[in-house]
């Protein structure tokens, strides 16, 4: 409940097409902050993980493509998981799923070039690459649309068994970085991109959020603070 309330307040009250935009741009935000942790190369977010293996051992697909083939397994198993609440409407999820996958490719390209040796600058571009992926997200939640397929099956698995939310999304996250290490092990003899930097993906994109949440719900204060005295200014 506590979670649902302070997604409330975050949502925008715009019209559709400020928040479509609001909505893309946080997508894009969001893969430039998933290709920056790539290119840190200390280690990445448990589904950047999966994806990102699959692409050395079958590279002749993008990241993108891989990412959006996730989104269309989560798809399903939201089907599969409760039937009767499947709407067409849930097709929709596919949408931004599309231009993440888009995105992604196109901002893996544009940083091809990052190639980090010492290791603190690894650190430090990790770092800005998770504030920029707490970012996307923070515009995404706030332009208040259609869920990405992965997050609708998270909900949806919420609504099936009344467990915690976080309990669920922290066990989709495990379940994918155990997907990842064994298709790792199994085709490549090695853990791939789970490293240090997996943690503190997990630890600091959080703590990003709130901050966003702080400091938007601050500016938010200040303004409903200022704008009577602008009106009364202007009535005199």
């Amino acid at each position: 409940m506590e979670k649902n309330a302070v997604i409330a307040e975050m949502q925008s009250n715009s019209s559709l097409t400020k928040r479509w935009i609001m909505y893309l741009v946080g997508i894009y935000i969001l893969t430039l902050g998933v290709s920056l942790s790539i290119r840190a190369g200390i280690g990445i977010s448990p589904q950047s993980g999966l994806t990102r293996t699959m692409t050395v051992i079958f590279p002749q697909l993008s990241q993108g493509t891989y990412n959006f083939i996730l989104e269309l397994i989560m798809l399903l198993l939201t089907f599969l998981v409760l039937p009767k609440a499947f709407k067409l409407t849930n097709f929709a999820s596919l949408i931004p799923a599309f231009a993440l996958a888009l995105f992604l490719d196109l901002n893996l390209s544009i940083t091809n070039f990052i190639q980090l040796d010492v290791y603190y600058a690894k650190v430090i571009l990790l770092i800005i690459a998770d504030a920029a992926l707490a970012f996307g997200l923070f515009l995404m939640i706030r332009a208040n649309l259609v869920l990405m397929p992965i997050d609708m099956f998270v909900d949806t698995v919420f609504k099936r068994t009344k467990k915690k939310w976080g309990n669920i999304k922290t066990a989709f996250d495990c379940s994918l970085l155990i997907i990842s290490a064994c298709i790792g092990l199994i085709f490549l003899s090695k853990i791939m991109f789970i490293r240090e930097g997996t943690i503190l993906n997990a630890i600091l994109v959080g703590q990003y959020i709130k901050l966003y949440t702080f400091l938007y719900k601050k500016a938010k204060a200040r303004k409903s603070i200022t704008e009577p005295q602008t009106q009364n200014l202007t009535k005199e």
